[in-house]
């Protein structure tokens, strides 16, 4: 009996060895790999709600940017009563918060004119630091100067400050070329991965974008014409970012930029894409952009259309990318622009979909040239996802 419990052990090992030789070794077992997901929460109504555009990056008199304060370069008045013009519903007034140490409460939001009984105003600041620069989002005040100074602590304490303080951060031009988003994007809720008129320049940080995503964080893509004084080329709601917020109130327009119900414009006259699936093929839309859902390996209709002002007689292009790479191209026209596409996201695996809207360029009027500037790029969605973990 001793004598075969030895040769048996000598069998195991000598197999474990032989395997070991042929590059076969026992599988790993990944403690983060994907896992059976529970319960996801449940998503949110389609119809119930506001379709809401504005924009998120704007700086009033208060940053002075490139020398001494001139309140007259660009006051918080102006740049309210343009917004309502223009028909937004609301807006984020992010001054430079280094321009007053931090103390953005006693400065921006203090001004005589940071008030509006139509367009709702969010309470924010531009985070400017030496990694990078980062725009802040809350339907109320918070104490910003607590965010501004932890700017050079470890990403640990920042994130723990944010939390405290309940707000929204996100990320600002995050490729740069200057002034790029060099924080972990664990901290950040949303990416501005469209900035400014100039379309062309966000090809890096749509990458990083990209990059987030596929690693399991759901980031909400958002907009930001970044303007800091009146320009012909680039300046209020170039881009422009819609929202679908349950209310129409700051606290809505907070929570839908969180949730990543979100598109983005080319200006506020351009068309909005929305972009839905039916999960089960019974032709009723089941989520939207921002939405996460169980995959079960059959196949999903996705849905995309154009709302408001459509060019006439013009067909549009809608590219689909899946998972970071390309998964089609579709076109489109009429006045009611919609383009139907099918696809079985894997039952075990994470999986996106966003989307981008090649095609004419819409006037905008109050800025004549952007349209020039921005070319033929229209919009932008925010993904669908499929098996993300909501606890990551």
């Amino acid at each position: 009996m001793y004598n075969k419990i030895r040769i048996t052990l000598a069998l195991i090992i000598w197999s474990c060895i032989h395997l070991s030789a042929q590059g076969q070794t026992v599988p790993h077992n990944n403690p983060w790999a994907l896992k059976e997901l529970g319960t996801l929460p449940p998503i949110q109504s389609l119809t119930d709600g506001v379709w809401l555009k504005g924009d998120l990056h704007v700086h009033s008199s208060h940053s002075t940017d490139g020398g001494t304060p001139n309140p007259n370069r660009h006051p918080v008045a102006k740049i309210i009563d343009f917004a309502k013009s223009v028909g937004f519903g609301f807006i984020a007034i992010t001054d430079h918060d280094n321009h007053v140490f931090g103390d953005v409460a006693h400065n921006t939001w203090t001004d005589p004119a940071f008030k509006s009984d139509s367009l709702l105003l969010l309470y924010g600041a531009e985070w400017t630091t030496t990694r990078g620069h980062g725009n802040t989002f809350s339907a109320k005040p918070y104490n910003h100067q607590k965010l501004y100074d932890v700017r050079d602590q470890r990403d640990i304490v920042i994130g723990s400050v944010k939390k405290e303080l309940g707000i929204h951060l996100s990320a600002n031009h995050p490729a740069g070329p200057k002034d790029h988003f060099g924080f972990s994007y664990d901290l950040v809720n949303s990416m501005e991965v469209w900035n400014s008129a100039l379309w062309t320049k966000n090809a890096n940080s749509i990458l990083i974008w990209e990059d987030m995503l596929a690693s399991g964080r759901r980031v909400t893509a958002r907009g930001g014409s970044d303007t800091h004084s009146p320009s012909d080329v680039n300046y209020i709601g170039t881009p422009t970012t819609w929202v679908f917020a349950a209310k129409r109130t700051s606290q809505g327009v907070v929570d839908a930029l969180t949730n990543g119900r979100t598109s983005v414009s080319a200006n506020p006259y351009a068309p909005r894409v929305e972009f839905y699936a039916d999960l089960n093929q019974d032709n009723k839309m089941d989520m939207m952009m921002g939405d996460n859902a169980k995959a079960t390996g059959k196949k999903v209709r996705f849905k995309v259309q154009l709302s408001g002002k459509v060019v006439a007689d013009s067909t549009y292009t809608i590219s689909v990318r899946k998972d970071g790479r390309n998964f089609g191209t579709y076109k489109m026209n009429g006045s009611n622009p919609v383009v139907e596409f099918e696809d079985a996201p894997v039952a075990i695996e994470r999986s996106y979909y966003y989307l981008t809207v090649h095609g004419p360029s819409t006037d905008y009027p109050q800025v004549p040239r952007s349209s020039k500037v921005t070319g033929n790029m229209v919009a932008l969605s925010s993904p669908i996802y499929f098996n993300f973990d909501p606890n990551f």
